[in-house]
This record gives structure tokens, sequence and C-alpha cells, in this order.
């Protein structure tokens, strides 16, 4: 189809099929022959305004009004085949018929125009998100990963929830947060954490350094943008993981987030039992003030990192999404197919209908042939048993 074909089918509406363009024309032909056979007591042609009515459901104003025009002329043949083409009754009808169908080309227009302006803001929040929230590479290392967003402001493709991941020398760091608030009005503090997220991620060589500075960058800003109204009431969760390539274990430093799922062998799914701490925002630059949690995390093992969006998605009786006992079923997935059936079972369990922004990253280490003692030393010959991992829980940094 050309572009010309394109406007004129109303206004950047693709051409309708005419499969449907013969369901109104076809009307009112069967409209005016009904008329014309049936006694003259019985008048039919006001019912030629289904035509057009039915022409805006699926066409621009550009057909709507032809087929408007259309139903006008048929109501004038009716008119002059009876011989009553000057009375008064047929003039109302034919002058009740241009109005009705001029009434409805406008309303089609305004539709149209409300449409390509809806489309340009999809567009755009699209960008959006593909400026702020990079897509995830799908391997980083020896790791499988995969991400799912999804905003719950309506038409909008961003909300307060991020994601990010980054590459060192000898390990990948993963964050994922949630800015208090949702929606357009948070992405301001989402834009400016996962700036700052990129640029300290490989300038500090332990997390709860990483999490000094993303703070600092957190209250500078609250400092110069935060309303006044608002005044210590703006923060940020976040979850910052370092996963070493040649180690068998995941740290973590929680800032207020919820801790992930960890999948193992045989669909197990246990909840990991992270140092507390305050969310970003609220002054805490001292690295100290943060614990670092290591914990095992072994070859096919899966990290599912989520925000408080998708634990909080109620159906209509307002019971949460039972997250932890839905995904043992899938723990044995890749990342990817791991969030395909997250995502379709979210959206079945809250009807398509979410209160909150929902940000997933699923993790999953791939066999390695060996894993070494330490995150600088290269990973030696491979052997069949790993190495033990760690038999404590949460270590802090001197």
């Amino acid at each position: 189809m050309s572009s010309g074909q394109r406007r004129f089918a109303g206004l950047g509406q693709p051409w309708p099929s005419p499969t449907l363009l013969l369901i109104p024309v076809a009307l009112i032909v069967l409209i005016t022959v009904a008329d014309i056979v049936t006694p003259s007591d019985i008048v039919l042609g006001p019912l030629l305004v289904i035509a057009p009515a039915l022409t805006a459901w699926f066409a621009g104003p550009w057909i709507t009004g032809g087929v408007g025009a259309l139903a006008v002329a048929a109501q004038a043949f009716i008119g002059w085949h009876s011989g009553q083409l000057s009375s008064r009754r047929v003039i109302v009808q034919i002058a009740a018929l241009l109005v009705l169908t001029s009434l409805i080309v406008a309303l089609c227009a305004v539709r149209d125009r409300h449409r390509r302006q809806l489309a340009q803001v999809r567009s755009v929040a699209e960008a959006a998100q593909h400026v702020l929230l990079w897509p995830l590479p799908s391997r980083l290392g020896p790791l499988q990963l995969a991400c799912l967003y999804l905003a719950a402001e309506e038409e909008a493709e961003i909300g307060g929830d991020l994601y990010a991941a980054a590459r060192t020398d000898r390990a990948a760091r993963v964050m994922i947060g949630d800015v208090r608030g949702k929606g357009l009005s948070a992405i301001g503090e989402a834009a400016l954490l996962l700036g700052a997220f990129r640029e300290a991620a490989h300038q500090h060589a332990a997390l709860p350094e990483l999490a000094a500075a993303l703070e600092r960058s957190i209250t500078r800003y609250l400092a110069d943008f935060e309303p006044d109204d608002e005044t210590g009431e703006r923060f940020v969760t976040a979850l910052l993981l370092e996963i070493p390539d040649d180690e068998p274990v995941v740290r973590m430093t929680s800032c207020g987030h919820l801790a992930p799922l960890l999948l193992g062998p045989g669909n197990a799914v246990t909840v990991p039992d992270l140092t507390p701490a305050p969310p970003l925002g609220v002054g805490m630059t001292d690295p100290a003030d943060r614990a670092l949690d290591v914990l095992p995390f072994g070859s096919a093992d899966t990290l599912l990192l989520y925000t408080d969006g998708i634990v909080e998605a109620g159906d209509r009786d307002g019971v949460f999404y039972p997250l932890a006992q839905r995904i043992a079923q899938w723990a044995g997935s890749t990342p990817q197919a791991l969030l395909h059936h997250i995502h379709r079972d979210l959206l079945a369990h809250t009807a398509g209908r979410l209160a909150d922004d929902v940000a997933l990253i699923a993790v999953r280490r791939t066999p390695a042939p060996h894993f070494g003692h330490h995150l600088g030393r290269p990973a030696g010959p491979a052997r069949s048993t790993p190495a033990e991992p760690p038999d404590h829980r949460s270590e802090r940094p001197p």
C-alpha cells in the first residue's frame, strides 16, 4: 500500500480490508431495497445512519464520510423513487442524515488525532526506556541473563523500577532498584541512579563502597530537586550483586530491597537471609554502614531479582501473587523462559492490571570447568567437583 493510500484511508490509518467495506455498503443497498418494496407507511430510510456509524469503527474519517455520502444519496434515491423527494418528510430525513454523518466523521477525526498523539507518547516512552534501561545482555561472562519490565502507568513504558548490569575484570555486577512512587514522576531519580551505577561500578572494589557512592549521588540529587513538601520522604531501595567468574558465590549488599529468590536443583526455591539496611537517600555515606552478604551460587543455580510490584500484585479478591510458590515449577528453565512463564502467569493472576511497576532479572550461572578460590585468580584445569562454598553467611567490610 502506498503512502497516499494510507493517508486517504483516514489520517494515518491503514486501508481497511475490502470485506469490511462491503458490510456498510451492503447495508445501504439492503435498507434501500427494503424501503422501496415495503408499503409506504413503513419508513426504513433513517436506518441508513447505521452504515457510517459502523464504518467509523474500523476506518478513518475520509472513508466514513464517503460511506455517509453514499447513505445520503441512497436516502435521496428512496425519496425520488417514491416521488416525494421535495416533500418535507424526505428533506428532513436527508438533512438529519447529513447532520448525523457529519457528527460521526468529526468524532472519527478526533479519535484518530488522539490515536496519533498516543502513538507518539508511546514512541517517546519506548525511546526513554531504551535510553535509561539499557537491555541487559543475554550473556555476561559465565552468566545467562534475562530482564522484564512492566510499567503500571497506563500507556507508559517506564516507571520507577530500574535495573542495570556491568562487567568488571573477573566478575559481573548487577543492580535492581525501586524508586519511591511509580510512573513518570519517578523517572528522574531512576535515571540518576542508573547513570551513577554505570559510572561507579568500575571504580569501587567492594559493594559497600559502591553503595556509598550511589548514596552520595542520590543525596546530592535530592538536595537540589527534592520538593519541599516531600523532604525526607524520597528514597530508593536497591540490591547490589557481584558474581565472580571463578568462585561459586554471589556477594550482595542490600539497600532496603527485597532479597532475591534462589532456584536450585530439584525445583528448590530459597530466600536468602540478607542483612537489613536502610534504602538509598537517607544519608548513609560510610561504607562500614553497609553489610556484605556472601551466599553460595553454583553451576545451574538461578537468582531471581524482583521489585515489590510483583509480590504486591493482587487478583480481584486482593490475594497477592505467590511468586515463590509459582516459580518452583519453572526452576529448571532458562532465564528467558523463566521470565516468560512469570509474565504470563502474573498477567493471568491480575487480569492484566498492575498496581505498581514490576522489574525482574533472572541470572543463571552456566556450568564452568573450575572455580578458583580468589576473585583475581584464573580458573585452573577442569575438575568434576567444584570448590566448597564459604560456610559463613555474611561478612562486613573492614
